[in-house]
């Protein structure tokens, strides 16, 4: 399983070998294959032809695919500034604990988010190509399924919470608000991307809670940067679907930002490494930390070039190249902790 899973994950990362969203879709569907295979293998010798079995291996797919358990990608811009995070207030050296459990509760968060937008989305996925196969589109699943699904799912993440201090478990409130409501800012909200952004950034804070006892200065300059990047990836996301989001009413940032969505896309990039750069200085940060910004500018530089056509596809491949910007600062940031010791 973990080697399935690196290879969906990596799989986010574009090349010149084939069509990206052709890569992609094979790691989901061998992922989901395997998940798939490891469960039954725990049913024993069950008939795969009873209709037990059949149900079960229907509610199972169902289910794995309203938590995108096929699509790292969410969980990997999640997870990057959650570690940026982690490495620099412990030092670079988070304990395994509490490492532990910002990524198996990142997962599992990012998964119930995944769940309830599917929920609040339920009658307009079907009128959008990039959702319309989507479970509740199809038809595959009930309404009291999916909540209670997301209930399990945030029922485990809280678990997640024990070895953590008592500030950390009060943060995880708002975050827990900001996940679970998203979905339906995209109904009054112009810009439902920039509280997306609130929400993929709080586990900030929170890390810097549970590993130092309080919020330093820094974790909030790390916050307004990533709610910034946050904003810029996941305009371009809406690009994608731009086209769809107008004809049912949606309300989304490429929709708000209209002609000007590129250049809107561009200045949050800009102010995210702007933001990078002050907190480089804030921290002191050693030489290897600066290395990023050069390379950051170059993958951005290429996002624009890209975007620029509009088109679907491309707009949805340069969404999943944000992966290597959250990697490129991980790299740095670690890099960091090791030369400044």
């Amino acid at each position: 399983m973990r080697t399935v899973l690196c290879r969906a994950a990596f799989s986010v990362f574009p090349s010149r070998r084939g069509n990206a969203a052709d890569r992609v879709f094979s790691a989901r569907t061998e992922t989901l294959y395997r998940i798939k295979y490891r469960f039954f293998k725990l049913c024993g010798n069950m008939n795969p032809k009873s209709p037990l079995f059949l149900r079960l291996s229907d509610r199972l797919d169902v289910y794995l695919r309203l938590m995108r358990a096929d699509k790292p990608i969410g969980a990997l811009l999640l997870l990057w500034p959650t570690y940026w995070a982690l490495w620099l207030a412990s030092d670079g050296i988070p304990d395994l604990a509490v490492l532990a459990a910002f990524t198996i509760g990142t997962f599992l968060m990012r998964s119930a988010g995944c769940v309830i937008n599917d929920f609040a989305d339920r009658d307009f996925d079907g009128a959008v190509e990039r959702t319309k196969n989507r479970p509740f589109a199809q038809g595959r699943v009930k309404k009291k399924e999916a909540l209670l699904l997301t209930a399990f799912l945030c029922l485990l993440a809280a678990l997640c919470l024990i070895p953590l201090n008592h500030l950390t478990w009060l943060m995880s409130l708002p975050a827990l608000f900001l996940a679970l409501t998203y979905p339906f800012t995209k109904r009054f909200f112009p810009i439902p991307q920039l509280y997306l952004g609130l929400a993929f950034s709080f586990g900030i804070p929170m890390a810097f809670a549970a590993v130092a006892g309080n919020v330093l200065p820094q974790a909030w300059i790390l916050f307004a940067a990533n709610v910034l990047w946050t904003l810029a990836y996941d305009t371009v996301y809406a690009m994608a679907d731009k086209e769809d989001d107008l004809k049912i009413g949606i309300k989304t940032s490429a929709v708000t930002f209209g002609r000007y969505d590129i250049a809107a896309v561009m200045l949050c990039h800009g102010g995210f490494t702007l933001l990078m750069a002050v907190l480089g200085a804030v921290i002191g940060a050693a030489w290897a930390y600066w290395t990023a910004i050069p390379i950051v500018l170059l993958l951005q530089y290429r996002q624009y070039a890209a975007i620029k056509s509009r088109v679907r596809q491309i707009c949805f491949e340069t969404f999943l190249a944000n992966n290597r910007i959250g990697w490129v600062w991980f790299t740095a940031i670690f890099a960091h902790t090791f030369f400044a010791k």
